[in-house]
């Protein structure tokens, strides 16, 4: 059988003219898990196009689209395509999920929920002549029986991590804005690999790099401390995301830290208790920032820090506030978003009964436009403020004086390369990817990572007194 299995661009990463880094960093790994339950005897092609040209005169019997909410219009675009030509043609991913009825129309068959176990189903019914137009994930819902996914087919020379991983699904949270909910309605929202499982397919990857894709890699303590048990002598540098809570637990950071964690993505998301109140994050209520910060930074690991403007207690001040706090506690890099009320969320049920929401312009629902009525600011406001926190934070003024909230040579260097090499190099980064050559950057993210001035086996560990400390906002 002819398979194709596609993940469409966001319009930003075909520009002419610019493509930031981010769209060039990971492979589609979800494409890559489902082709796993392919017969060997098919042909697979899988194509990103964030970062290659689709070849659509092709004549594939099966298309496998993954969608998300701003490339919902692509998506669409490229399966009215196929199916003119014949294919059969799937949509799943989380905007599938969400909105059913707008996929549908656009689909043979739709998948609701993660694909793990519903796409051998399908395959079953696709060759037997009876695939059913609709596949619901189950409510219990596991990854043990999962087999190693086509990593075979993914062109690793076009990413900057191509040693990215995915060990769980979903996340123990429920925050109001959050767009995975809706993909994990109905059953267990997160599960873990084996262990043992996990760390095979650790083992079979070259390199020294990693890069965990996980929405939360602590969510399971057990687990998590179990993995970095195991990755323990690896000799690997990586990366991944996880909560305030998780960072402030006795022990973990300490075993992440040996193992070899050199950056973590952690959602603050906002200064306000009342807006975390608001959003259903509860567990970053009564928690304090600098104390993981602290944490972090004392075990060698690098912060990337998550924030959100646009909630309801937010005002013209937040903007400043937020990057003067996080310049001032040393925090390397930060991903600024404006509050985006996605379908199927809380947070959109909310703000459609209060007539909030704008429009359903999918492609502008992209976290850098504003699509709904702001309590305390204007949307004009509101854009403005996001654009200069990135501007300020990112000026080298600030990247310098992060780095010097460090007392080491050492962590200021490493400080200042990661951050200036991640926002002040972007026109290099665009060359390397045109030239399809980002993957010869990997060396230097190791050694900017893999420069710390404490000893792997030396993590320190959480004062006491710190762990119960208040949320400074």
């Amino acid at each position: 059988m002819r398979v194709k299995m596609i993940l469409p661009a966001l319009t930003e990463a075909t520009s002419p003219f610019f493509r930031p880094i981010k769209y060039a960093l990971f492979p589609p790994l979800g494409l890559a898990t489902l082709a796993a339950h392919l017969d060997p005897a098919d042909e697979i092609e899988l194509q990103d196009e964030h970062v290659e040209k689709l070849n659509l005169n092709d004549d594939p019997e099966l298309v496998v689209i993954q969608v998300y909410i701003t490339s919902a219009r692509r998506a669409y675009e490229l399966a009215d395509h196929y199916r003119q030509r014949g294919a059969h043609v799937c949509l799943g991913g989380l905007h599938v999920t969400s909105l059913p009825r707008e996929a549908a129309q656009h689909a043979d068959t739709i998948f609701l929920g993660p694909g793990d176990d519903t796409f051998a189903r399908f395959l079953r019914d696709f060759r037997a002549g009876q695939p059913r137009a609709c596949y619901q994930a189950p409510a219990q819902r596991a990854l043990e029986h999962l087999p190693p996914l086509r990593r075979d087919l993914i062109k690793r020379n076009l990413y900057l991590v191509p040693n990215s991983i995915v060990v769980s699904r979903g996340c123990p949270h429920q925050c109001n804005f959050c767009y995975k909910n809706a993909f994990f309605e109905g059953g267990n929202s997160f599960y873990t690999q084996r262990v043992d499982a996990a760390l095979a397919e650790i083992e079979r990857l070259p390199g020294r790099h990693l890069y965990f894709l996980d929405d939360h890699l602590f969510g399971n303590a057990k687990f998590a401390a179990a993995l970095c048990e195991g990755m323990r002598g690896m000799n690997r540098v990586w990366q991944a995301a996880a909560t305030v809570q998780s960072v402030l637990k006795p022990g973990l950071v300490e075993k992440a830290a040996a193992a070899g964690l050199r950056s973590l993505f952690v959602g603050f998301e906002t200064l306000s208790p009342q807006n975390l109140r608001a959003s259903s994050k509860y567990q970053n209520l009564r928690k304090d920032y600098g104390a993981a910060i602290r944490r972090l930074h004392d075990n060698g690991v690098m912060v990337n820090g998550s924030f959100v403007f646009g909630m309801d207690d937010d005002d013209a001040s937040v903007f400043d506030r937020t990057v003067e706090w996080a310049v001032g506690n040393g925090i390397e890099t930060a991903t600024f978003h404006i509050l985006t009320p996605y379908p199927g969320t809380g947070l959109y049920q909310q703000m459609q009964a209060q007539n909030r929401v704008l429009h359903s312009d999918w492609d502008l629902y992209d976290t850098r436009h504003v699509v709904y009525q702001p309590a305390r600011l204007s949307a004009n406001e509101l854009e403005n403020g996001y654009w200069r926190a990135y501007r300020e934070f990112y000026a080298w003024k600030n990247i310098f004086a992060g780095a010097w909230t460090s007392a080491s040579w050492t962590e200021r260097a490493r400080h200042i390369a990661y951050a200036g090499g991640w926002k002040k190099f972007e026109p290099l980064w665009d060359l390397a990817i045109r030239a399809k050559r980002v993957t010869t950057m990997l060396p230097t993210l190791e050694a900017v990572l893999g420069a710390h001035s404490r000893r792997d086996d030396a993590p320190t560990p959480l004062p006491a007194s710190e762990h119960s400390e208040p949320m400074l906002g």
